[in-house]
């Protein structure tokens, strides 16, 4: 099977460096939610190298410029999945970048922690 992530048409790239790319989600939770995606395939965070970690980390902090810029969102979430029961589909590393608005969920509270529902409120 082909990795999807892999072979990422041109025209699709918003923002790039030497090691990652950044896209926006074609199923996103918000609008301009983003996917930054290193070059290299390998499964999850855990097998990046410091270099891709510090590439990744500045996609994250350019593209956050861009979502600013042209959607203005109130909030962000930063996620990874990391395995198949911790959500991830497509093994291929990838940082979900969600602009977050004001009145996008009845209670934001919890955050991330929302990926286990009732461990969400605390």
């Amino acid at each position: 099977m082909t990795c999807i992530f892999c072979h990422i048409p041109k025209d699709r790239i918003i923002l790039s460096n030497d090691r990652a790319v950044a896209i926006f989600d074609r199923y996103p939770v918000n609008p301009g939610h983003m996917l930054i995606i290193p070059k290299r395939h390998f499964d999850d965070f855990f097998d990046a190298s410091d270099e891709e970690i510090q590439s990744i980390t500045e996609l994250v902090r350019l593209c956050r410029e861009l979502l600013d810029k042209t959607y203005h969102p109130d909030g962000y979430n930063i996620g990874v999945n990391c395995g198949r029961v911790a959500g991830q589909t497509v093994m291929h590393m990838h940082v979900h970048l969600i602009p977050r608005y004001t009145g996008d969920v009845e209670d934001p509270k919890g955050g991330v922690r929302g990926v286990i529902p009732e461990k969400r409120i605390y």
